[in-house]
């Protein structure tokens, strides 16, 4: 992979390529406002050898873009915010509009780069890899993938005349030497992973890039020839099965008995103890710095919004979100569906609590015909491989589904009618709900049978009686969360 090929430049002169770059930006320049045009968002990049010019590279590919549809994001030195959330989260948060343009220099490989020196294991972090660029380019995303290869001995050229340069010096640091002298070792883990995320829906370039124009010439020559491609024949396909999952064996919605109930005695002494318990525990989370992810869902007037606050009184507030999720955004739609669920990922040692989630993707989008049949049907996988992204970086995730019969709402909503200081919890939307409770209750029954695993749970919780219902959930997470605290202790 890393071979040194023959360039198609390697005999013109210096001013003929020098024309050739300015006329390949103008052609690049023109397929940007295409791109942007067909509202198809694109992610270049570009990770290198230390001293290879990914600076220099990504100066010649803006050169004439327009400025307002694209940005750059250096990703070399981590933020303490994002050692704290998974890996992947600080780029899906950058990634562009529909239409827009993000460069990375330097992107996810080089963080899992680092982990494979280590000894991670490359089959895991290549199938996780390369999942999440089927993802975007399954969302419509352009996915472009360059390394920029020096030899060895142009590496430590370009290395000393930087570190003698008084005004570049501060560019080279004591992990650039360490990594020269790796090289060899490096070189050959490289061509390896390469090798196993090298697909056919994100390919990668291998730049060759001791001439100071050839380089330049083969990313701009690949990019317009990508960029033409996909105008003419549309994304490629992409080539992944369904992430293995262990399913777990969780009910269907009909076969959930709604009895269960609890005297108002009952209720108020373990309540108290249920949220004496949960305070202790989230102390415990955040000096074993495990993030915890807790999912609600269930009918409208179901009783999420109660079990969410008798859950919150038990916490202190600096340590947990509620993140209430309504109707997207106008920029949320012009992203990844789940692009504003990576943003309120929680750092270690927090909570985040969802008020309604990813899961409209399969229910309301599917069932009112807000978005494609297809991309519906990916979202399941896409959802498990979220879940399993967040279970593999530490997370406790546990999905609550409130369940109550159709009486029982009818009377609620009633309720809500009757009581003035309760009119602003109906709406018509609620009603027409109602009228589709036999496709939305087979719906959930998908969703739950087809991602209910054992990394991220479904819970069905027996929601008639709101008292047996709040004391369930907060049992539900007290147990886990100490199950999990003696695991991991």
């Amino acid at each position: 992979m890393f071979d040194n090929k023959e360039n198609e430049y390697a005999l013109f002169t210096t001013k003929e390529k020098k024309k050739l770059v300015k006329e390949k930006q103008k052609e690049l320049g023109v397929l940007q406002r295409t791109i942007f045009e067909k509202n198809i968002p694109t992610v270049v990049i570009l990770e290198g050898w230390s001293a290879s010019g990914k600076g220099r590279i990504l100066g010649k590919i803006i050169s004439q873009l327009e400025p307002r549809h694209y940005q750059v994001h250096s990703s070399k030195v981590k933020s303490i915010d994002e050692l704290r959330r998974p890996l992947f989260w600080r780029f899906f948060i950058k990634l562009p509009l529909y239409g827009k343009m993000v460069l990375f220099d330097r992107g996810w490989y080089n963080d899992v780069f680092e982990q494979l020196i280590d000894g991670a294991s490359q089959e895991q972090w290549a199938d996780k890899i390369n999942r999440l660029e089927a993802q975007l380019v399954d969302d419509g995303t352009i996915v472009m993938k360059f390394f920029l290869h020096i030899s060895k001995k142009e590496q430590a050229k370009r290395l000393k005349e930087l570190d003698e340069d008084q005004d570049m010096s501060w560019r080279i640091v004591e992990k650039d030497w360490n990594n020269h002298k790796q090289y060899d070792q490096r070189k050959k883990l490289a061509e390896d992973f390469f090798s196993k995320t090298n697909t056919s829906y994100a390919p990668w370039h291998i730049v060759f890039n001791e001439d100071k124009y050839d380089g330049v010439l083969e990313v701009l020559d690949t990019m317009i020839k990508t960029f033409q491609d996909v105008l003419e024949n549309g994304l490629p396909i992409t080539t992944r099965s369904n992430l293995l999952v262990n399913h777990l064996n969780t009910p269907y919605l009909q076969d959930v008995s709604l009895r269960p109930y609890l005297t108002e005695e009952q209720y108020k002494q373990e309540l108290k103890k249920e949220q004496d318990r949960l305070t202790k525990i989230q102390n415990l989370l955040y000096r074993n710095k495990i993030p915890v992810v807790l999912a609600f869902e269930g009918w409208d007037a179901a009783g999420k919004g109660g079990a969410i606050r008798r859950l919150s009184w038990a916490l202190d507030p600096r340590g947990f979100d509620v993140i209430p999720v309504a109707s997207p955004t106008k920029e949320e739609l012009m992203h990844h569906y789940l692009w504003r669920f990576y943003k309120e990922i929680p750092k270690v040692g927090h909570i985040a609590i969802f008020d309604r989630t990813w899961y409209g993707r399969v229910m309301v989008e599917k069932l009112e015909d807000l978005t494609d049949k297809k991309r519906c049907e990916q979202a399941y996988n896409e959802i498990n491989e979220f879940e399993d992204m967040l279970h593999s970086w530490g997370a406790v995730v546990l999905k609550f589904w409130i369940q109550i019969d159709k009486e029982e709402q009818y009377t609620r909503f009633m309720t809500r009618v009757n009581t003035p200081e309760k009119n602003y919890k109906i709406t018509d939307e609620d009603w027409r709900n109602r009228e589709k409770w036999d496709v939305y209750e087979e719906a959930v029954n998908t969703m739950i049978q087809r991602t209910s695993t054992h990394e991220a749970p479904w819970i069905i919780i027996e929601g008639n009686d709101k008292m047996y219902a709040r004391i369930k959930v907060l049992r539900t997470i007290r147990e886990k969360l100490e199950e999990e605290i003696k695991n991991r202790m």
